[in-house]
């Protein structure tokens, strides 16, 4: 029997890869048990350390959570439909609408965490809205919870001569959001370019985001530029991976 160069996976790996097979299959559905330690001790004759270790696999990997007292659960999966290009036609913001209409359908959304603050640009933010190091920008950071759950943290930077004295420098900006008062500032976005990378979150990441062990983060970059070209925000995101699909729907 040809063997791989490592050698025989180890028992917990093929107990884990049963159940992975099992939950693929469809035999235990979003939000069922799996079976427990005792069980799996029992059916596959291992040591409790040993099934122990094939659960935690399956949390690693995100396909599980454990319940605290309850059990370990197939992870169900609601997914946020992200939908990257219609999200930010000017016809949404453009009439009141906030860009996140786009996305929530008829689920309940709340912002919370909301600070505004005047700062120091970053490096990085200075270069990407074309600013002299260390000039002012106002910073507004929020928390996004759907349906009860953190799903998104949002950091936008807009250089403040930009913007000083308009509502976008105060916690509620208004129907249609910044967008729409940019707008109205003679600063209208016309084009938008987002960068997406991923990455496993922070200990504060983790924390604020409510998330599972094994789950990543998706981080997206938006810069938002004018007709002329100027770059007038620098959106950070950083999205709970278990809680989104990216959807890009574009012509040919």
């Amino acid at each position: 029997m040809a063997h791989s160069e490592d050698g025989p996976r180890p028992k917990y790996q093929r107990i884990a890869d049963t159940l992975r097979e099992a939950i693929q299959a469809g035999q235990y559905g979003p939000g069922d048990r799996l079976p427990g330690e005792n069980d799996l001790m029992a059916t596959h004759g291992v040591a409790r350390m040993t099934a122990r270790q094939a659960l935690s696999v399956l949390r690693d990997e995100g396909i599980a959570e454990a319940r605290k007292g309850a059990g370990v659960f197939v992870r169900a999966f609601r997914p946020l439909r992200r939908r990257g290009i219609q999200r930010l036609a000017e016809q949404r913001w453009g009439n009141g609408r906030s860009i996140w209409s786009a996305d929530i359908e008829n689920r309940s959304l709340e912002v919370d965490q909301v600070t505004v603050s005047e700062e120091a640009a970053p490096d990085r933010v200075a270069t990407v809205l074309d600013l002299a190091d260390g000039e002012p920008v106002c910073v507004r950071r929020r928390r996004f919870v759907l349906d009860g759950k953190p799903v998104l943290l949002a950091t936008s930077y807009l250089s403040m001569s930009l913007v000083a004295g308009s509502a976008i420098t105060q916690e509620d900006t208004g129907e249609g959001g910044t967008y729409a008062r940019l707008a109205e500032l003679g600063h209208k976005p016309v084009h938008f370019r987002e960068e997406i990378r991923s990455r496993m979150p922070s200990q504060g990441e983790a924390v604020r985001l409510s998330m599972s062990a094994g789950t990543p983060v998706i981080l997206i970059c938006r810069t938002a530029f004018t007709a002329e070209g100027r770059p007038v925000e620098f959106n950070e995101m950083t999205l709970d991976a278990a809680s989104y699909v990216l959807e890009y729907d574009f012509d040919a």
